[in-house]
């Protein structure tokens, strides 16, 4: 089963490789793709919502999931599971960017974007939900594009983003009722 999952991810890497590959697309990809490079736009922006009163409670439990995110995503499981990169594993993949020295499963951009639009999507207006997983999405698609992920690293990433919002949020929705029992 095992073995199924990582040819299909082959095939499908493979694919997009000789099928939507272009140099006007690359351009888009790689800039998708720095958003994402060392979490700093979403640290950004969980920064600049806890500025604001309004969004205070949203910026907190968003640098929380980001937290959550990277010791799950980034310290234990890129460790755990040691898969080797892509191009590594089929050399005929051709990476766009420089090559990441670390291992593939999860995709750690892919899961801090999610972790922050999945938060975004909690506790802010609806109108900014769309927004915030439109990215988050073209994040993870773009460690594809770029051939440094396999797809099931960038779907793990979505799930493990999910579960750091998720976690977060209840963190910080249990903190603020015992702050409040304790006030």
């Amino acid at each position: 089963m095992m073995q199924r999952i990582t040819d299909l991810d082959f095939q499908i890497l493979l694919w997009i490789q000789q099928n939507i590959r272009g140099e006007d697309a690359t351009d888009f990809w790689e800039s998708m793709t720095d958003l994402g490079n060392m979490g700093a736009i979403w640290i950004a922006i969980a920064l600049a919502l806890f500025i604001y009163r309004r969004t205070r409670l949203c910026g907190a439990t968003a640098m929380l999931a980001i937290v959550i995110n990277t010791l799950v995503a980034n310290v234990i499981l890129k460790n755990w599971v040691a898969r080797p990169r892509p191009f590594i594993t089929h050399p005929e993949l051709h990476p766009l960017i420089h090559l990441p020295a670390d291992f593939s499963f999860p995709s750690g951009h892919t899961s801090c974007a999610f972790a922050v639009a999945f938060v975004i999507c909690a506790l802010l207006p609806k109108r900014y939900s769309i927004p915030a997983l439109l990215v988050a999405a073209f994040v993870g698609l773009s460690r594809l594009y770029l051939g440094v992920h396999y797809p099931t690293d960038v779907l793990a990433g979505v799930l493990i983003g999910f579960g750091a919002a998720k976690l977060a949020i209840w963190c910080v929705r249990r903190c603020k009722r015992q702050w409040r029992r304790d006030s």
